[in-house]
Parts: C-alpha cells; sequence; structure tokens
C-alpha cells in the first residue's frame, strides 16, 4: 500500500507537505528506543514511534525507512521538520495512541513480519 493511501485511510496529519508519498509499504516497525530501530528495522518500514526529536531523521535516513508515524498526538520538534523536509522524509502525526495506530495498520495489511 502507498504512504499517500495510508495517509487517507488512517486521516493522518501530514507534517512534512511536498514530500513524496508514493513509497510502497508493506510493512512497520514500532519502538521509541533509537537502537533497537537501528537494529532491527527494515528498508521500508513504516516506524511508528512517539520520539520527535531530529535523530529520528537520521535513523529513517540511514535504514531507509518509508516514513515516521508520530502517535499520542506527538508534534515533530520544527528542526525535526526541517531535516526532514530537506532529506524529503515523510513525517505523520495522528492522535492515536501506539497500540491503536499500529492495529489499524495492520488492518490495512500493514505488517510487521520480518
Amino acid at each position: 500500500m502507498k504512504l499517500q493511501e495510508i495517509v487517507e485511510r488512517l486521516r493522518l496529519e501530514l507534517k512534512t507537505p511536498n514530500v513524496p508519498l508514493e513509497a510502497e509499504v508493506k510493512t512497520g516497525y514500532a519502538s521509541d528506543l533509537l537502537s533497537d530501530v537501528l537494529a532491527h528495522s527494515l528498508e521500508g518500514d513504516l516506524w511508528v514511534t512517539r520520539q520527535t526529536h531530529l535523530n529520528i531523521v537520521a535513523i529513517a535516513v540511514m535504514r531507509d525507512l518509508s516514513g515516521i508515524l508520530l502517535v499520542s498526538g506527538a508534534e515533530p520538534d520544527p528542526d525535526t521538520v526541517e531535516k526532514a523536509l530537506e532529506k524529503t522524509v515523510p513525517i505523520f502525526r495522528t492522535s492515536l495512541p501506539t497500540f491503536e495506530a499500529v492495529g489499524r495498520l495492520y488492518q490495512l495489511g500493514i505488517s510487521g513480519k520480518r
């Protein structure tokens, strides 16, 4: 499923306008530990987290993730958005808690299969 469809189906708020949403997403990864994401996420994963600081963009770029979904209404820091725009990393936001956001992604066919 393309990022654009996920945004529409889950009514996500896009925090990085004009960043392409054409990436195909098949799997996701949920964690707030940067070292965990760095060690275990896969290329193309949609990362679900509550972290909002600049380092999330660096991790997304290093792991070639399809995007970052901030949960529980977390608002990205302004410098995080700026760096994400520079690196073309899509950042989305939802008021849903992590558990519910992951459940809805799973219902859309986005699994955590490794």
